[in-house]
């Protein structure tokens, strides 16, 4: 097949590369190609899993809030160009000890960025959310605008508006390497090559097979997720039961509604090792893992079954600090969007926007933090992710 020439290629159609297609598709004259290695909605990547909690009182501190806030006008934009739902904004309940690091450092959000919500003590939370099993001394912060996101129909909602848009995507298509010349950035794929203007590298788990200077930065969290049966499911209905982040001694679990009407998702992360490639992570919890997490979750919600009626394994690509990689080569050629860190997918519309601002030399609100030298830079004193930290 004769060479290709195009002005944008964004490797990976996943959560960022998808929001990234949608965002340069809106360019005038601009040709826009995606490629992806799998299919179009895949079950492989870490959006997968039927849904995601989206949080602007972040106990990671105030650096996300303006991104989500921004990604919170994306999505609706989304939502009415695609004509699907995607968002569900039933609120986000923090439940935890008085006192707990993570939720004071989310009352500190919430105070400094004056944000709409509700502060609940353990008699408020055991009358008004009987489905959690409360401890004395637990406080439930309600973040009013935070909701349950719908990762597959999100990542299908942007690809198809932005092929409407004129975007051209590839799929069941490998990349197996690029290489930046004079004239472009060359992207070779088993379905031919393609010469592009710029590129948006957007792989994900995989960003480390076509950069091996990542190698060092970027490590492999396993990501598990669970689904329980409760014996009362209307109790757990969107309406009635807000996506959750619970924290009980060193147990943390974290979930949504039943968007299915049988089962809620409740999950906790085993004590996994991380991993340097994807081909290493395990598919599938052991039996004796989802034992002691349905004993777990048994502990936290009433009136459930602990035995998993659903269950899959995921993983996403960490740094030391869990801030992304957001950055643009000396060149202007590529593009980098990596590093999510378990946290990326409420905020990836922001990060779309901004891969379409750095293809086009624009200026940006990215922190510079965010910067493959800064992070380069705080390795060198940190060393590599080792995980925990959920």
């Amino acid at each position: 097949m004769d060479m290709q020439k195009t002005n944008v290629v964004v490797i990976g159609a996943g959560t960022v590369g998808a929001m990234a297609l949608w965002q340069l598709s809106k360019r005038e004259g601009l040709e826009v190609v995606g490629i992806e290695q799998f299919g179009r909605v895949h079950s492989h990547g870490s959006y997968a899993g039927e849904s995601r909690v989206f949080r602007t009182a972040v106990h990671e501190g105030g650096t996300y809030v303006r991104m989500i806030q921004r990604s919170r006008d994306l999505w609706r934009e989304l939502e009415r160009e695609s004509g699907r739902d995607i968002y569900t904004e039933v609120g986000a309940l923090s439940i935890a000890p008085e006192g707990f690091p993570d939720l004071v450092t989310a009352l500190g959000t919430v105070a400094e960025f004056d944000l709409p919500h509700r502060v609940l003590s353990d008699s408020e939370l055991r009358a008004e959310y009987p489905q959690h099993r409360i401890q004395d001394g637990d406080i439930g912060l309600l973040d009013a605008h935070g909701g349950g996101l719908r990762p597959e129909v999100a990542v299908m909602s942007a690809l198809d508006v932005a092929e409407s848009n004129g975007a051209k995507l590839y799929f069941n298509t490998p990349v197996l390497g690029i290489e930046e010349r004079a004239d472009g950035v060359v992207v070779r794929t088993t379905q031919g090559s393609w010469l592009a203007d710029t590129v948006v590298v957007a792989s994900g788990s995989w960003s480390t097979r076509l950069f091996p200077e990542l190698n060092d930065l970027l490590r492999l969290q396993v990501l598990g997720l669970t689904w329980f049966m409760p014996k009362q499911p209307e109790l757990f209905v969107p309406e009635r039961f807000p996506v959750f982040l619970r924290d009980s001694g060193p147990v943390h679990f974290f979930g949504a509604p039943s968007f299915d009407g049988y089962a809620f998702k409740a999950c906790t992360n085993p004590e996994w090792p991380v991993f340097r490639d994807v081909a290493e992570v395990p598919t599938s919890h052991t039996r004796e893992e989802l034992i002691k997490i349905g004993q777990r979750a048994a502990e936290l919600f009433n009136g459930i079954n602990p035995e998993p009626v659903r269950q899959s394994v995921h993983h996403c690509a960490y740094t030391p600090d869990r801030l992304p990689v957001i950055d643009r080569s000396a060149s202007g050629r590529v593009v980098t969007l990596t590093g999510m860190s378990g946290h990326g997918f409420k905020f990836s519309p922001q990060v779309g926007e901004w891969a379409a601002q750095l293809v086009a030399g624009e200026d940006t609100t990215v922190d510079p933090r965010f910067a493959l030298a800064a992070h380069l830079e705080r390795l060198a004193v940190t060393g590599p992710y080792t995980g925990g930290g959920h």
